[in-house]
């Protein structure tokens, strides 16, 4: 067979179930490969749409799906969803057409040394030089892709040996588990918790990706401990337990953060530092961190891991739970944050103010959505608001990227989403900033009859941006811009689209949206004068 051929003969032995991307002269051996595969390619509108579907599909599914693009610029396009998936943990094989290998070793039109380019935006990277270690650098990619923390990888495949013929097979596909801690840090770590007078998990990440939020509420039921949540954490612990500090992150003093304050021990579950600066909540670097995650902790002034159960989260907090002693703690604190947190939002759901206020469309929306929904928050001002108060029951049900943080990854997450539970509701949460930067994959979502939903939040600028401005000057910089007509737009794209005209309208047209089995846009205009009053709010606050 040939060497493109058996690629993908590999990349199907390994489990692979889609491949997203676009076609180019020098992938065009795989692309036909593919067509007598049983790996389905979506042909996606851009190479970083491509890289963010297969990096949701990962996150959701904790399996790899492989994006594709050819050399130059169809490469260079696709390095900032890469990026993205591999500082959101997520498994991802990326693969790229190259030159021949006849012309890399000058100036060629084209050609860049792709390896280079990736290695810092991927756990591990290769060019395919002979046609015969092709079962080993897939065998390797995916391994690597999916160990513990998972990430992307890459595969660089000039377009000369795509076509050469090849004898091999794919190499057997081994099944890797996970460690367990060592029993004397299991003790370490039980003599901690049982010592400490005001203990508090931060859960990260790593509970959802590793599977681990059910042994995480058995814990925390035997130690009585509260659990605060990071933006990718959310729904390890649901919202509704009276031991659910809600989510944290922003910057500055929140309700959340109180919890923090009081800590005299901090266990942090799967948590990943690039989520949320250590510096932000324990800015001393005082108070104790026990580290329970799949790899050891990284070096940190303000993250004293004191004690580290390393290994798979699952099992090691079975074995804590079994050694710890049951304990009931004096939680009134919890209640007294939640209760604030909680009705802030409520206090929202009857605002008739117009443009939206942040606070009524969350309402709206949690009102709308059930619990297996799956909303896919992209970046902006609005991903303040939504890892805030968007509070959720299960993991995986709220997607928010808090590692690179790319904008515009929600439409394409949204079109993965669908892809992989066409029977849930899936909406993307955008800005109009952020919507743009990848609003051609709503292409897809046509095309493919996904009945995802679009509710846009529209402010004519970059509202993050001037968010912080604001704080820092008082005044903004350059950042407004001038917007399409969204409705037309998206008509022309084949989507059913919605003009919001006022805060009662907000709630019928989201339940209309996710019953109409076809894609829908919802226009809704946002009052982000809302922003610094939460600042000035946040300032207020007396833990």
């Amino acid at each position: 067979m040939k060497v493109a051929e058996l690629l993908i003969k590999c990349l199907e032995h390994e489990g692979v179930e889609y491949m997203f991307g676009v076609p180019g002269e020098e992938n065009i051996d795989l692309m036909d490969a593919l067509l007598d595969s049983s790996i389905e390619f979506i042909v996606t509108r851009h190479e970083t749409g491509a890289a963010f579907m297969a990096g949701t599909y990962g996150r959701l599914t904790g399996k790899p799906a492989a994006c594709l693009a050819t050399l130059g610029p169809g490469a260079t396009n696709m390095v900032t969803g890469v990026a993205n998936a591999n500082m959101d943990l997520s498994p991802v094989i990326a693969i790229t057409g190259q030159a021949s290998l006849a012309r890399q070793h000058k100036i060629s039109h084209q050609y860049y040394d792709l390896v280079a380019m990736y290695k810092p935006v991927t756990k591990w990277n290769a060019q395919i030089k002979t046609g015969e270690t092709v079962p080993e650098v897939v065998r390797k990619a995916v391994r690597i892709a999916t160990k513990a923390k998972k990430g992307a990888t890459h595969i660089d495949l000039p377009e000369d040996l795509a076509g050469m013929e090849v004898k091999a097979e794919p190499l057997p596909v081994v099944d890797e588990q996970l460690p367990v801690a060592a029993d004397a840090a299991i003790q370490s770590a039980v003599e901690r918790i049982n010592n400490a007078r005001h203990p508090l998990i931060l859960a990260g990440n790593g509970v959802t990706r590793q599977e681990a939020a059910d042994s995480l509420r058995t814990f925390v039921e035997k130690t009585d401990i509260p659990v605060v949540h990071s933006f990718m954490g959310k729904g390890a612990v649901s919202w509704e337990d009276e031991h659910s500090l809600l989510t944290a992150g922003l910057g500055g003093k929140d309700y959340i953060t109180c919890g923090f304050d009081k800590a005299d021990l901090i266990l942090a579950v799967g948590f990943d530092i690039a989520e949320y600066p250590p510096q932000n909540w324990n800015p001393e670097g005082q108070c104790p961190i026990l580290h329970i995650d799949s790899t050891e902790a990284e070096t940190d002034a303000n993250y004293p891991a004191t004690v580290q159960v390393v290994g798979d989260i699952k099992e090691n907090l079975a074995k804590l739970n079994a050694a710890v002693s049951p304990t009931e703690r004096n939680n009134d604190w919890v209640s007294h944050v939640r209760t604030n947190a909680l009705n802030e939002l409520d206090s929202f759901k009857e605002d008739d103010g117009f443009p939206i206020k942040p606070q009524k469309i969350i309402a709206d929306l949690r009102t709308v959505l059930d619990d297996d929904a799956i909303v896919l928050s992209d970046v902006g001002a609005h991903k303040m608001w939504m890892s805030r108060m968007f509070h959720t029951t299960k993991p995986n049900t709220c997607l928010i990227s808090n590692g690179l943080a790319s904008m515009g990854i929600a439409v394409p997450g949204a079109v993965a989403a669908k892809m992989i539970y066409p029977d849930r509701a899936v909406v993307a949460v955008c800005g109009d900033g952020a919507f743009q930067m990848t609003s051609a994959e709503m292409e897809v979502a046509v095309r493919f009859n996904l009945p995802i939903v679009i509710l846009l939040w529209r402010d004519d600028g970059y509202g993050l941006i001037e968010w912080h401005q604001l704080k820092h000057f008082n005044r903004y910089s350059h950042i407004k811009f001038g917007n399409p007509d969204f409705i037309q737009l998206a008509k022309s794209y084949g989507f059913e689209a919605m003009e919001v005209p006022s805060s009662e309208e907000l709630k019928p047209m989201l339940k209309k949206a996710v019953t109409m089995n076809k894609p829908v846009l919802i226009d809704c205009q946002v009052d982000y004068d809302e922003n610094m009053k939460l600042t000035e709010q946040m300032e207020d606050i007396n833990c």
